[in-house]
C-alpha cells in the first residue's frame, strides 16, 4: 500500500556538487578564448555574460525532460543567478539596483542575443560559426545519458 501522503515530500535536491560541477563547466567553457579571438566574440562583461548564457541555456535545455531534471534545471539556474548577484556586486553595483540590473539580463531573448550583444551585430560568418557550435553542443547534450550529464563528466564539443 502507498503512503497517502507522499505526495507531499518535497523533490530531491540535487547535490551542491553537481550543481558546482555543472556549473564550473558552463563557466570554464564560456571562457574558452577561442570565442574571443577567432569568433570576434568582445572579450567585455556582456560579452563574457552572453556566452555564459548561451552555454547555460544549451545545458537546461537538454537536463530539464530528465526525471528530476526540472528541478536540476533549476537548481543550476539558481547558482547561475546567485554567481550574477555576486559579480555584480562585485563590480559596485548597489543593493537596490542589482534586482532590477538581474532582471533586465534575462529578458533579452537569445537570438537577439547571438546576434546584437555578443557580435555586436558584425561579422555574420562569425555568427554562422557560433550558431553551428551551439547546434552541435545541443545535439551533444542530447546524446549524453542522464547519469552522465549528473555527474559532470561530459565535455563541451571543440570550437574548432
Amino acid at each position: 500500500m502507498l503512503w497517502p501522503f507522499n505526495h507531499f515530500r518535497k523533490p530531491r535536491i540535487p547535490s551542491r556538487g553537481t550543481i558546482e560541477a555543472m556549473y564550473g563547466m558552463i563557466v570554464t567553457q564560456a571562457r574558452e578564448p577561442l570565442f574571443y579571438r577567432d569568433l570576434g566574440v568582445p572579450d567585455t562583461v556582456n560579452g563574457r555574460f552572453d556566452l555564459l548564457v548561451l552555454h547555460l541555456w544549451m545545458v537546461l535545455r537538454r537536463v530539464k525532460p530528465m526525471a528530476g531534471g526540472v528541478g536540476l534545471a533549476q537548481t543550476l539556474f539558481d547558482r547561475f543567478c546567485d554567481d550574477m548577484d555576486g559579480n555584480l556586486r562585485e563590480m559596485g553595483v548597489g543593493d537596490l539596483t542589482v534586482p532590477k540590473r538581474m532582471q533586465a539580463l534575462g529578458e533579452e531573448p537569445l537570438a537577439q542575443a547571438l546576434c546584437k550583444n555578443i557580435l555586436n551585430g558584425e561579422g555574420i560568418e562569425n555568427a554562422r560559426r557560433l550558431a553551428a557550435y551551439a547546434e552541435a553542443v545541443i545535439a551533444a547534450l542530447a546524446g549524453l545519458d542522464e547519469a552522465t550529464l549528473r555527474s559532470a563528466s561530459w565535455k563541451f564539443p571543440s570550437l574548432a
